[in-house]
Formats: structure tokens, C-alpha cells, sequence
């Protein structure tokens, strides 16, 4: 049973370390502060007309941003006046300098004081400000917990569902062995990102670890190899298994028509394999991936033998 859509809650420890590197971030001071300190507005704030003393609709919920410009500006005022102008900013989230500039010793004081973290990127400003807004529209964008199984076969992103014990994780470690990739056993989280894809990741606590029943719990990259795994993977395909019917009436032989489940408003392909004794269902999963894979490059089989066939028959009459 899928759950309902939440929204996460965001700190600036959080944002630090989603955008360690893809915004080269590095603590400056108060990294302490970061942990539990929530930003309550997704979205960032050059405070150049609240240094200059207009603070009537000052965004204090966001992160600020401090460029070339605010710096120069602050650097232009007496040493008392330029303490007072960040004090008067007040208890904002976090403070980021671009441009890879360490703080001076007055932002020092007044972040001191304010208790506000303070961090640096080395990118410059308006290249942090945009890589910024997309990864904070990342962070909270809605996102849901869902039973199943999430790897990576050529490329492709497979979520493999059914009830518990009919070998999701079985299937998912034959495939690591043949060269896929494990992206979260058991349950995953999905998330609809700025772009509109649904992305797939693992519950932190559980991430890299596997449980196969008769086995136990084993840790994926100590057995196969840091390729073995993917932090993250866009979802393409759900994959639902369940217990063959005793006709196979109900089985889809053709392909033609295309089932979508809709997550998180997005739809996606949904296939449903029976699961008998006897049948490889690794490579029929493998398959499923690699016949996704070409549906998304415009080469659909079920539909252009359906044309063949089509055309054959009216050549006929």
C-alpha cells in the first residue's frame, strides 16, 4: 500500500550536504548551528537593499547570498556602520558567500553574535544562485515511501513491487551478478524532481544493504563493488510481480496494451510478470528494461508487428 505524498521538512545542515559538491560548499563558521535550523521559505536572498537599510519586505526566511556586490558595499561603510547593517539582517537561516571569499572579521562577529551559520561556494554568484534553486526545489519536492525494490539495468530505472517473499530481492541480486546496479531494497523513496521525473533513492539507514531470505542482511558494495550500486536513479518502469492465475486468460501476450501508474501525478510504465515455478524471471526483468529502454527511443515491436500484420491482412483483401 502506497502512502500519501509528504513534504520534507528542510535544514541548512541538510542543504550543506546535498550540495557539498555540486556547489562546492565549505563551513566558514557556526557549522553547529545548521543541525535543526529550518529553512522555512525554499528559495534564496541577495540582501543588498536590507544592507542598504530597506528592509520593509526583507526575506529573512531565506538564505542570503552574498556577492561581489554586497561585499564591496559593506567594505565601503565605517567598521561600526557595516557590523550594524548584518545585525540588523536578524536571525536568518544561513548565510552564503560566493565566489570562494572567506569571511572578514566584522561578518565574523555579527554572525558570531546572531549565532548564524556561514557558508562559502567557490562558484560565483550568479552560477551558485541558479544550481542553488534547483537544489533546494529538490529538496522539497513531494516525495513518497513505497515497498519494493529499485535497480538500474542498462541505464534504466526498475521498481520491482509485489508482496513480500516472492523474490524482489532474489531477482534484484541475480542482476547485480550479471553487471546491473542496486539503488534500495525493500523500500524506496520516490521523489518528483524540478524537471518533473520521478527520481528513486534508498532509506539512508538502510542504503548499500540488502536482506535475502535464508541469508540474512549482506552490504552490496563489500561484495560486489562500489559499481554495484547507484545513490540515485530516475524511475522508468514498474515492474509488478504477483503469483500466475490458473488460466492465463488475464496474461498480457501481446504488449500492446500500456498499463501506467501515476506517482506522484507523473505516469509510468507498468508491467505485470507472473511468477510461476520455472520461469527466469531475471531475464525477463532484464528484458522488460532493455524493451523500455528502446520504447523510449521510439522503437515500440508490439506495435510495429501489429502494423505488419495490419498491413498484410488488408493486402489480402
Amino acid at each position: 500500500m502506497w502512502r500519501t505524498a509528504e513534504s520534507p521538512r528542510i535544514t541548512v545542515a541538510d542543504f550543506f550536504d546535498a550540495g557539498r559538491r555540486s556547489l562546492q560548499l565549505d563551513w566558514e563558521v557556526n557549522a553547529a548551528h545548521a543541525v535543526g535550523r529550518e529553512i522555512s521559505e525554499v528559495a534564496l536572498n541577495r540582501p543588498g537593499l536590507a544592507l542598504a537599510g530597506f528592509r520593509r519586505y526583507f526575506a529573512h526566511r531565506r538564505i542570503q547570498v552574498m556577492g561581489l556586490a554586497e561585499m564591496t558595499y559593506l567594505g565601503s561603510l565605517p567598521v561600526p556602520e557595516r557590523i550594524a547593517r548584518l545585525r540588523a539582517l536578524g536571525h536568518v537561516p544561513a548565510i552564503v558567500l560566493s565566489r570562494g571569499r572567506h569571511m572578514p572579521a566584522f561578518v565574523r562577529a555579527a554572525a558570531a553574535d546572531a549565532r548564524v551559520p556561514v557558508m562559502r561556494s567557490h562558484l560565483v554568484t550568479g552560477l551558485f544562485m541558479n544550481a542553488a534553486t534547483v537544489l533546494l526545489q529538490n529538496l522539497s519536492s513531494p516525495r513518497i515511501r513505497v515497498p519494493g525494490t529499485l535497480v538500474e539495468i542498462n541505464g534504466v530505472g526498475v521498481l520491482l513491487e509485489g508482496e513480500p517473499g516472492i523474490g524482489k530481492s532474489e531477482i534484484a541480486l541475480a542482476l547485480i551478478k550479471r553487471g546491473h546496479s542496486l539503488v534500495a531494497d525493500d523500500t524506496t523513496i520516490l521523489t518528483r524532481d524540478s524537471t518533473g521525473c520521478i527520481q528513486g533513492s534508498a532509506v539512508e539507514i538502510t542504503r548499500e544493504h540488502m536482506e535475502i531470505r535464508g541469508l540474512g542482511i549482506i552490504h552490496v558494495p563489500s561484495l560486489f563493488g562500489i559499481s554495484a550500486m547507484r545513490n540515485e536513479r530516475r524511475l522508468d518502469l514498474i515492474i509488478r510481480m504477483q503469483k500466475a492465475p490458473a488460466g492465463e486468460d488475464d496474461i498480457d501476450r501481446t504488449g500492446l496494451d500500456t498499463a501506467t501508474r501515476s506517482v506522484l501525478d507523473v505516469p509510468v510504465p507498468l508491467i505485470t510478470v507472473p511468477v510461476a515455478a520455472g520461469r527466469d524471471l531475471t531475464n525477463v526483468v532484464e528484458v522488460a528494461a532493455l524493451n523500455q529502454r528502446l520504447k523510449q527511443m521510439g522503437h515500440n515491436a508490439a506495435r510495429e508487428l501489429d502494423d505488419k500484420l495490419k498491413a498484410t491482412l488488408a493486402r489480402k483483401d
